[in-house]
């Protein structure tokens, strides 16, 4: 059984404060911590399932990962001061908690590591000096790299691009390196890293590590339901890590049974299949239940082993070391005003059935219920099936923003801002992403081996006609609508080339079907 909690010390000395995604009991908010003179303050609130409309395994994740973080804390003998989501005078916000906790213990200072949401930091920094307490501000050493390294990096820069971010870190980690050149005498392995299944389909996939709910998450589970009946998604497969034991072991399953696949198979789609040989680390990542540096070095030491290719470990890494840590100087530089962006002047809503998952796409439809099922996609199905269709037909970068913010287990605003609004969207005018990742329903037939297409309604083939697939109009008509823009980068001047074999009339068709989807979106 758990020990009881300490009682609050009096006097308090400092308050710790700890968000749901800073799970770390050695995080930099506990260096010096003293139970004798100091106590932890954690709260459950509505304010951060509401703010987007959260879907119910995102809330189901942090809630529970929280509960059991709380209870490993009061078993070591420490002042927790946890309010529960359904305390009964639980004000709803974490400014509203943090004043009634320290109107009850007086601490004299907060403590708090930076958190990951450019908002909750505001609301806090604003609450603290509203109550007249200092807040120290500590870095999360849940990176390699600081904000103020990526600042130094990004200086005098007109653009961000992660492969020299990405590099740089490999040479100061010493990451995946043979003296001072790249293991393998060169720094990337994507031409390996993005094969297609066959026709025939994946080959047998090893199933990923799951944790059937504990006593705790089953509350957690049945209150989610209760209070947050309305909201999207289900609750009936939720199995995700809650605990750094957990987490650890869904580590170790990956690196044994799936890391030696991942980067051949990383880009490919298949039906009915959500996991692939993808890791599921991100969530416990991200709620700080693992370290970067430990997943980063698991990685590598099974390349030097032996027992994963090289292109598969570095496949990997490139996703932590490059695009995890490039994602969050990017975020951190560019807010709060990185929000607004709408470089394309996308102003059309979000479809009413993305929360539902009701269309006759057949990638879409799949993607769509397998994230509002489990709370995950992998990150082809975000970037080139849902985003690219958002992008195409023309959605407001912040509502896009919103929904993936809601839908996935794995969403801090650090990290799912940027890949949303600068890479998918491109929103920031290309600041982050040299080009718009932007694809006919063409590529998503190859990517899956046509086994999506197979058994749609529409035809990848046909950019106009009631068999048109609506991403080969929509891809077709926003060539058409940027053609300059597109044309004046290096990296789509040849897509903007094809243009130049559609004669007038059917140029006019594809505006015409175009706008009949965003009409009928």
């Amino acid at each position: 059984m758990n020990a009881p909690p300490r009682p609050v010390p009096q006097p308090l000395r400092h308050l710790v404060l700890v968000l749901g995604d800073q799970l770390d009991a050695a995080s930099s908010a506990f260096d010096g911590f003293d139970p004798a003179c100091d106590a932890v303050w954690m709260a459950e609130v509505a304010e951060e399932s509401t703010h987007v409309w959260s879907s119910q395994p995102r809330i189901a994740l942090f809630l529970a990962a929280m509960r059991h973080f709380a209870a490993d804390l009061a078993a070591r003998g420490w002042a927790v001061h946890h309010t529960r989501l359904d305390d009964a005078t639980n004000t709803g916000t974490l400014a509203g908690e943090l004043a009634r906790a320290v109107q009850a213990l007086r601490p004299a200072a907060l403590i708090l590591t930076a958190p990951g949401d450019w908002r909750v930091l505001q609301a806090l920094r604003a609450q603290a000096r509203a109550l007249g307490l200092p807040l120290e501000l500590r870095d999360d050493r849940h990176f390699f790299a600081t904000v103020r390294d990526f600042a130094t990096h990004a200086q005098g820069r007109k653009s961000l691009r992660m492969e020299f971010f990405y590099r740089e870190m490999r040479r100061r980690h010493r990451v995946l390196m043979d003296g001072d050149q790249p293991a393998g005498g060169q720094w990337n392995f994507d031409a390996d890293n993005r094969a297609a299944f066959p026709p025939s389909g994946p080959p047998p996939v090893p199933a990923p590590l799951g944790f059937a709910p504990d006593t705790v998450t089953r509350a957690v589970i049945t209150l989610v339901r209760e209070r947050f009946a309305g909201h999207p998604g289900a609750l009936d497969d939720f199995d995700w890590p809650l605990t750094r034991a957990q987490a650890l072991s869904e580590l170790e399953d990956f690196i044994t049974h799936r890391l030696a696949d991942f980067g051949r198979w990383q880009d490919a789609l298949w039906p009915a299949q959500p996991w692939l040989w993808h890791s599921r680390l991100s969530a416990a990542l991200n709620l700080k239940l693992l370290h970067p540096r430990e997943v980063v070095a698991a990685a590598e030491a099974a390349w030097r082993d032996g027992t994963v290719p090289l292109a598969s470990a570095e496949g990997f890494i490139r996703q932590i070391l490059g695009w995890r840590e490039y994602v969050r100087g990017i975020y951190w530089t560019q807010m709060p005003g990185y929000l607004e962006g709408n470089a394309l002047g996308a102003h059309l809503p979000l479809p009413a059935w993305f929360w539902t998952g009701e269309t006759d796409m057949a990638c879409l439809r799949d993607a769509l219920r397998q994230t509002l099922r489990l709370g995950y996609a992998h990150h082809i199905q975000r970037l080139m099936v849902i985003g690219l269709y958002a992008l195409l037909l023309g959605v407001r970068p912040r509502e896009v923003h919103a929904w993936f913010l809601a839908v996935y287990v794995d969403a801090v605003e650090w990290v799912e801002l940027p890949n949303v609004l600068g890479m998918s969207q491109f929103a920031d005018g290309g600041r982050m992403a040299s080009k718009p990742y932007i694809a006919s329903g063409k590529y998503i037939e190859r990517m899956s081996a046509g086994s999506y297409c197979r058994g749609c309604r529409f035809d990848p083939a046909l950019r106009t006609g009631p068999r048109a697939c609506p991403y080969t109009t929509l891809y077709w008509d926003f060539l058409l609508r940027f053609e300059a823009r597109l044309a004046a980068n290096p990296r789509t001047v040849m897509q903007v080339k094809n243009l130049a074999r559609l004669d007038a009339a059917e140029r006019e068709a594809i505006r015409t079907q175009a706008q009949l989807l965003r009409e009928g979106s």
